[in-house]
């Protein structure tokens, strides 16, 4: 599947979830983390509902770095009750890195649940290409956890618990953050602080693009790269990252996925656990990308984001 192609479905993916935000669904617990859902034997809710009555405040465009006189934001989404220092999570949107938006993104249909448990999230935009390349926007996702980071007293988090989830392209950007040290990709303001982060959730994020993509159209287009067996594409892998102080991990792709196959995921478990890294992983059964059902998924779009929230609950507090 060509670039254009792939951020296509992917932008389209995420259009059709924001036409759903706002269900009917009554909130159910979570199952326990598995590798395989078993089907369901009702219907699916697309999306989990949206209970504004859950948020307390958001502060949109906060400026978090400036790059070459582009300033950087974000939206912060604070709980009603703040219990000070709370914990901190990122959320990085997807759209094929060549689109989306912090206030669109189908993390931001997460935000009530994560706020209610406490949570303080940070939902950031990025550069995006052509207009720049897909390693400038991992620097720019890690001087976002090192402004933070800087910030913590600011936004009343602690520095040391700041975890991160991101979806599809926003997937791949969230494990190469969670994957590659403080000397890789270092580039921009806030360089005295880690960008390290202390748990990861990639949702159906590509793992390895030599395998997803091909062409020199993908490598000069994404990566500036000469052809897609260049060293600049093999550096962006996640995969190639792997080492045993990386962050605990949660993985969650649908087994339906047309757009990032299911088999990105299974090598990205396999390289996480054979590298001794603390990973989970789901398989939602039914599930297109963007967690479109087809047929009957083995669990509804609210009951992931409780899986979710369940393992930051393990992981951080």
């Amino acid at each position: 599947m060509n670039p254009p192609r792939l951020a296509l479905m992917i932008l389209m993916s995420a259009m059709i979830a924001c036409a759903n935000v706002r269900g009917d669904s009554t909130p159910t617990a979570a199952p326990p983390l598995t590798t395989v859902m078993p089907p369901r034997t009702e219907l699916p809710t697309a999306l989990p509902t949206f209970d504004s009555n859950k948020l307390g405040t958001v502060e949109r465009d906060v400026i978090y770095c400036r790059v070459s006189s582009v300033d950087l934001k974000m939206d912060v989404y604070y709980p009603k009750t703040i219990r000070t220092p709370a914990i901190g999570l990122i959320y990085i949107h997807g759209g094929g890195w060549t689109g989306g938006d912090k206030a669109d993104g189908g993390g931001v249909n997460d935000m009530p649940e994560l706020t209610a448990r406490g949570y303080i999230t940070f939902s950031i935009n990025y550069r995006l290409a052509p207009q720049t390349k897909i390693q400038n926007q991992i620097e720019d996702v890690k001087c976002a956890v090192r402004s933070i980071r800087a910030n913590a007293a600011r936004y009343g988090i602690d520095p040391k618990k700041i975890g991160a989830w991101g979806s599809s392209a926003g997937g791949h950007l969230v494990s190469l953050l969670g994957t590659a040290d403080d000397k890789e990709f270092a580039s921009g303001m806030y360089l005295d602080q880690s960008s390290r982060v202390q748990a990861v959730t990639d949702m159906f994020g590509p793992t390895d693009l030599e395998k997803l993509l091909s062409g020199a159209r993908a490598a000069e287009g994404l990566f500036g790269a000469k052809g897609m067996n260049d060293p600049i594409v093999a550096s962006l892998n996640p995969i190639n990252h792997v080492s045993k102080d990386d962050p605990p991990f949660l993985l969650m792709h649908g087994d339906q996925d047309t757009v990032v196959p299911l088999s990105q995921s299974q090598i990205f478990y396999e390289a996480l656990k054979a590298g001794g890294v603390n990973v989970s992983f789901i398989v939602v059964k039914n599930a297109e990308h963007g967690w479109r059902p087809v047929g009957t998924m083995s669990l509804s779009r609210l009951e992931i984001t409780k899986a979710m929230a369940d393992f930051f609950d393990k992981v951080l507090r």
